[in-house]
């Protein structure tokens, strides 16, 4: 019995699924035929997997328009062009070694790299909280930490991959051009181990600051902002000790920004050639510092992430 055509007095019994009430006019409950859920329940771990499958593929525009897919794809070309052009170089000049090491090869990449990193991390994080969609995530069975951690992950392993391929380029191209297997070998794997540090450290920066505001512009001019002046603000410092011959300060003043600091890790722990002035290496005691400050900042970040989303009203 459809709505409108229900009878003012009705003289027969209800429909199944359907109640009238003495007294209530011509109110009537209607089924209209849903179905209760009886399929498996997939839980917080299948939640989590298929958060991060999703932001992981929207870093590089995959699933989205195609214009959106043009940036993260000319970047990802312009770190990987130069990988092929130095192996080329290496072949023409049968060189030994190839003239820049592979964690070097990430930190020369970093304007491009802060670049790619400062248009993914708000299109994962701030549009979330721009369309108010993070309700909807929070609900069951997915926890604000499980959302918090499917984001960080994923933004985490595009960032690795945007720097692992071009060291892997580089290492195929080396092996290719008959350069010692041992030391090309030795050299990749610490290049790798690198590109996980420099993604943990800049994608917990990131996330952070992209979660901070809705407006995606506002995200990308922030993250620009906190990676590479800093970076730029230490290198200048150091020249100028150096200049003044203070040398020992300029191990201290590494600790001042992410590029500056994941640059000694390298070249005191993965065998890498130092850009600080003057090519100096950290001393034993830096190194340690440098790990333990390397270590809080991830952590620091990840908790205020956290923090950032336990808050009333997300």
């Amino acid at each position: 019995m459809s709505p409108d055509r229900t009878p003012a007095h009705p003289t027969t019994a209800p429909a199944h699924g359907q109640a009238t009430t003495a007294g209530r006019g011509q109110d009537v409950i209607h089924n209209i035929g849903y179905r209760g859920y009886e399929g498996p329940r997939l839980g917080r771990s299948y939640a989590r997997r298929a958060l991060f499958t999703q932001s992981l593929r929207g870093s590089y525009g995959l699933g989205r328009s195609a214009k959106s897919k043009v940036l993260p794809m000319l970047l990802f070309a312009a770190v990987c062009v130069p990988a092929a052009i130095l192996v080329a170089v290496a072949a023409l000049t049968k060189s030994k070694e190839l003239e820049v090491g592979y964690a070097e090869y990430v930190l020369l990449m970093q304007p491009l790299l802060g670049i790619y990193l400062a248009a993914a991390a708000p299109q994962a994080i701030s549009m979330d909280l721009r369309f108010k969609t993070t309700p909807l995530y929070f609900s069951r069975p997915m926890e604000r930490s499980d959302y918090v951690a499917a984001k960080y992950a994923a933004l985490s392993a595009a960032l690795f991959l945007f720097t692992a391929v071009p060291v892997l380029i580089m290492y195929v191209g080396a092996l290719l051009v008959k350069l010692d297997f041992g030391d090309q070998t030795k050299g990749a794997v610490q290049g790798l181990v690198f590109c996980a540090l420099f993604a943990l450290l800049h994608a917990a920066i990131a996330a952070w600051i992209a979660a901070l505001t809705p407006r995606r512009g506002f995200g990308i001019a922030a993250i620009i902002v906190a990676i590479t002046v800093p970076y730029f603000l230490i290198t200048a410092l150091q020249g100028i000790a150096l200049t003044s011959d203070n040398s020992g300060a300029i191990g201290w003043l590494g600790l001042g920004s992410p590029g500056t600091l994941l640059d000694g890790i390298q070249s005191r722990f993965l065998d890498g050639r130092s850009g600080f002035p003057d090519a100096q290496t950290l001393t034993g005691t830096q190194g340690a510092v440098y790990l333990v400050v390397f270590v809080a900042l991830v952590a620091c970040f990840y908790a205020l992430l956290l923090r950032r989303y336990r808050k009333a009203g997300l």
